[in-house]
């Protein structure tokens, strides 16, 4: 296998056409998830009868560290551990422990939908994770089921944000996707609760990713929205960004009582300053969450081809990196590009 790859490659800045630096990576563990949430894997769609990843097909722990050392050596310095549910991949700690010890990254955080996160938050907090973000789209149970699919137990998730804090990952982020007529009823409860709390709350606006979730405008609720109705009740403050990068708009409470965050990939694209590469649980590489191919990595590291070869392909790959899908789709009439993207869950959000 990969193995005998060196790590020790020169570090290089690379930039793609936009000028955009390649400076995060999202890494996908497993395309297996236990919700079937509506906006990213529908139940209709992602039954039984849906034929996953085999085990022996998804990127070996080995193999994801060498292309996460190469892609440190190109730039990145935040990493993000996805799926599916990546707590569904076996030996999770063991790969969180391998990557902490790669010199460069600054930041090595996992997104969970929480569910299975009570029994494993000590030991991903010993393994040297940094930060943990939690999706949670309503405190309404009967909301809540409908937004998982039929799947999972609010109660699960509550206990894994109290677990999660006591293992020590605080401040949480937790991300919050709203559809209209579905759950942005239930926004204000978010806010109450998660106020004075320390954690971040994030409202994301429901994305047409992948091709199964029946994307339509009209079930967007925009962020001025959000913004306007939770000020109304809870006055906020806009803040300054943390990085050039970030992606969420930052908020504060008038009253001082913590900081919320939007997500406004659908009305106020940033495709403009995105610096995010992400790695399917399959070895494949996109350079756009609305992607419709990825470059295949494992030919490449099976076939024991050099580190600086490895090094070359990622680097060639990023260099001719266009993308610019919400800012197309932000200016198309209609509201919805009809084309065959990658699947949400195969790449993380």
């Amino acid at each position: 296998m990969s193995g005998q790859i060196s790590p020790t490659v020169e570090k290089t800045i690379v930039l793609d056409k936009a000028n955009r630096l390649l400076q995060d990576l999202r890494v996908s563990v497993i395309d297996r998830c236990n919700l079937r949430c509506p906006y990213c894997m529908p139940r209709e769609s992602f039954g039984h009868a849906y034929k996953f990843l085999n085990p022996n097909e998804w990127l070996t722990f080995e193999e994801i560290e060498t292309l996460v050392r190469t892609c440190v050596d190109l730039g990145v310095r935040k990493v993000r551990l996805t799926g599916g549910e990546p707590l569904l991949r076996p030996n999770l700690p063991d790969l969180i422990y391998s990557l902490k010890k790669i010199e460069g990254i600054e930041d090595l955080a996992l997104t969970t939908n929480g569910i299975l996160l009570a029994g494993l938050a000590g030991r991903l907090r010993e393994s040297g994770l940094d930060r943990l973000t939690i999706s949670l789209d309503s405190f309404d149970e009967d909301v809540f089921k409908k937004m998982s699919g039929g799947r999972g137990d609010l109660r699960d998730v509550l206990r894994a944000i109290d677990c999660a804090q006591k293992a020590g990952f605080f401040p949480l982020k937790i991300n919050c996707v709203v559809q209209r007529g579905k759950n942005d009823h239930t926004i204000l409860d978010m806010v109450k609760h998660f106020r004075n709390t320390g954690h971040i709350l994030r409202f994301i606006e429901y994305m047409d990713v992948g091709n199964q979730n029946q994307w339509n405008f009209r079930y967007v609720v925009g962020s001025d929205e959000i913004i306007s109705r939770i000020h109304k009740q809870y006055p906020l403050r806009l803040l300054e960004r943390n990085y050039s990068s970030e992606t969420s708009e930052r908020y504060g409470f008038v009253d001082g009582s913590g900081e919320i965050g939007f997500v406004s990939s659908v009305t106020k694209a940033f495709c403009g300053f995105c610096t995010r590469l992400r790695l399917s649980a399959d070895g494949k590489f996109y350079t756009c969450l609305f992607a419709n191919q990825g470059l295949d990595m494992r030919p490449i590291l099976r076939n024991r081809i050099s580190s600086r070869s490895v090094k070359e392909t990622i680097h060639k790959m990023w260099m001719v990196r266009n993308d610019h899908y919400s800012e197309t789709r932000l200016r198309d009439s209609v509201g919805q590009i009809k084309t065959k993207k990658v699947e949400m869950f195969q790449i993380g959000g």
